[in-house]
């Protein structure tokens, strides 16, 4: 197959459509208010990336415990043990999560604030996405390779983008002080969390956040009503966040951010999966992300808006033996640090009947890591330039996309080798929307992961790239006024089919196959009802000779998410949810299906006393049923009830 062939004949795929928007009623003497159609999450109707966004308010509602937590109703994501920070894992499209191995495969990249974070192939230890759930104000998730190759190269899974919290979404952008207190439990572990956020926004130039937040939870038990040993854990964790406007009507930008989680775990499995006996350690993790990015939104030029962002992501898990075993798994204290530097600048302009958003950059990123058993210690070296143009004419909008990366990956200093390596990737995406609001589109990306030096002790894996070829189609619709005045419907289907090859990740594998289907809908009435949706339903397939099976052991259960609610005027929001998790037989160790119900009440009082103050209360499981999601390695949590307050001053 000529992949450069390929590479020429940028051809499919989309983006950008204007939405129709209903008239505002007004009369001579009153002129009402917009009315709000909102169902519980907006579908990205707009673009032919499948992309999915998790804001603010959903997040709330949501109560998460766990960082991971915030993703597993999206589709096409599953989790492998997401009610924990240690042992969690990621899996998108059957990519990401190497359940009861490693936390992860480095086909899901994890961005927070655009610094490159949890990603390292840790034997038997999670994602490292330690990081706390209310440390967030946004969650975004790009399914496959289309539309990454701004983030990084070899996202087959995809890239997640977390954005911390800033002070102006609390003072609403009005000068002086702003103060939150969150406070959080659930029954089922009886876990507690706080969360207090202080912001400061001095003037219009200046603002200032800082956020503290502590969360612990005990053991929990499954529907049998059976303890889930080593679910443990505490979690304190703090952000500041400062920024800083200049410049002729504050066209400049200087943010700086740093976030900080800890956790002391004594006499636990070293495995975080729970699937192995290795013997028990003491553990001390420790997650810091600095971030310092400048931008500059020129006034006089729609061809310089210049974004520069320099991040430093550093996790330590220092770990002894608890019994004085002189193991090295068990002894290995890991080390590792990722630097990176990326300047991009965006660019509006027009060619004829095209209008572009061009977007041009380049990367430098330096992984450093320490010596440790399993965990080979080097230089991950990498510059990449990309580029990427969504360019609109008539009813089309084409992104074509490319990404250049060299690598040099050195071990020396360890007694591995040293090795230089280059890739050229990229993709396109084509789509064309008619004024009714349906849309339709395609795409194509091809990807390659780097070598990385969890593989430095593989010779024939240092100058071997993973590689990954996608194509995807899709139809979308979204209308207004379309069953009665004010209501809303959004629709998108995505059909999606991914070869890979040069298998680097998993042992014995050389050819994987992927395909599936994605469906998010959500419906609103002006009268407050709603329902959302979303779907997967994918297979997964080892195409390597010889295989013993055919099925791919990564692949996760297909799940059907169903909701609906109502929002009141009062404030009150009712909303019940059911999870159709469907029997996955196509795996070595079939897992039974289940349904689940959850059910959630949340209300904000408009007046009052109260006035201000957020209240929620969610059961989760609500019928108590036992069971362990596919891939996962522990039994998932049994009916739990969840309450939270919180209150901006």
């Amino acid at each position: 197959m000529d992949r450069s062939a390929t590479l020429r004949r940028l051809l499919l795929g989309s983006v950008a459509f204007a939405l129709p928007h209903g008239a505002l009623a007004q009369s001579t003497d009153i002129i009402l208010d917009p009315i709000t159609v909102e169902s519980d999450r907006a579908v990205q109707t707009q673009t032919a990336t499948p992309i999915t966004v998790i804001d603010q308010e959903e997040m709330d509602d949501r109560q998460a415990s766990t960082t991971a937590e915030l993703l597993d109703s999206v589709p096409g994501v599953n989790l492998v043990n997401g009610s924990t920070p240690g042992g969690s894992a990621i899996n998108i499209r059957g990519m990401g999560a190497w359940s009861g191995t490693y936390g992860t495969d480095q086909t899901v990249q994890i961005l927070v604030d655009g610094a490159t974070s949890g990603a390292e192939e840790l034997y038997r230890i999670g994602t490292q996405l330690y990081t706390d759930p209310a440390l967030y104000k946004q969650a975004e998730v790009i399914r496959g390779s289309v539309g990454t190759f701004e983030y990084g190269s070899g996202a087959i899974g995809g890239v997640v983008r977390f954005e911390t919290k800033d002070a102006s979404d609390f003072t609403k952008g009005q000068d002086g002080f702003a103060a939150r207190q969150y406070v959080g439990y659930n029954s089922n572990g009886s876990g507690v969390v706080s969360s207090s956020t202080l912001a400061w926004q001095a003037s219009e130039a200046v603002e200032l956040l800082f956020n503290y937040t502590w969360r612990t939870q005990d053991t929990y038990k499954d529907g049998h009503g059976d303890t889930v040993e080593n679910t443990d854990f505490t979690t304190p964790s703090y952000l500041a966040k400062g920024t800083f406007h200049f410049g002729q009507d504050r066209e400049h930008a200087l943010t700086f951010s740093y976030s900080d989680t800890q956790s002391s775990d004594k006499d636990v499995p070293y495995d975080q999966f729970g699937s192995t006996n290795f013997g028990n350690v003491d553990r001390d993790i420790h997650s810091k992300t600095s971030v310092l990015s400048y931008s500059y939104d020129s006034l006089d030029s729609d061809l310089v808006n210049i974004d520069v962002t320099l991040s430093r992501a550093q996790q330590t898990i220092d770990q002894q033996s608890s019994t004085g075993s002189t193991t090295a798994l068990l002894n290995a204290d890991q080390d590792y640090v990722t630097t990176k530097l990326t300047v991009k600048n965006t660019m509006e302009f027009a060619t004829g009947a095209a209008d572009h958003n061009l977007r041009l950059g380049a990367e430098y990123m330096l992984k450093d890591r320490l010596d440790a058993a399993s965990a080979p210690g080097g230089d991950d070296e990498r510059f990449a330039v990309f580029l990427v143009d969504d360019m609109t004419f008539g009813g089309f909008t084409f992104s074509p996309a490319l990404r250049f990366e060299d690598q040099n990956i050195d071990g020396t200093d360890y007694g591995y080798g040293k090795y230089h390596n280059s890739a050229l990737m990229g993709g396109a995406s084509l789509r064309y929307q008619w004024a009714s609001g349906f849309a339709v589109f395609g795409s194509w990306a091809y990807t390659e992961g780097m070598p990385i030096l969890d593989d430095l002790t593989n010779t024939a894996y240092m100058t071997q790239s993973q590689k990954a070829e996608t194509w995807e189609l899709g139809v979308s619709y979204d209308r207004r006024d379309l069953f009665a005045s004010g209501d809303r419907l959004a629709l998108k289907l995505n059909a999606y089919h991914t070869d890979v090859w040069d298998v680097t990740s998993y042992s014995n594998v050389t050819d994987l196959e992927m395909e599936g289907v994605e469906i998010e809908a959500s419906y609103a009435t002006d009268s407050g009802y709603y329902a959302d949706l979303n779907a997967s339903v994918a297979n997964g397939y080892n195409r390597t000779a010889g295989a013993a099976t055919n099925f791919w052991s990564q692949q996760p259960a297909d799940k059907v998410r169903v909701g609906f609610g109502k929002r009141y005027d009062s404030g009150l929001n009712l909303k019940w949810e059911g999870v159709w998790v469907m029997d996955m037989d196509r795996a070595t160790t079939p897992t039974p299906g289940v349904f689940l119900h959850n059910v959630s009440a949340g209300y904000t009082a408009k007046s009052g006393v109260l006035e201000g103050v957020e209240m929620r209360v969610g059961v989760e499981n609500l019928l108590d049923e036992y069971y362990q999601p596919h891939l996962a390695t522990r039994a998932a949590p049994g009916r739990t009830l969840k309450v939270s307050v919180g209150r901006t001053f």
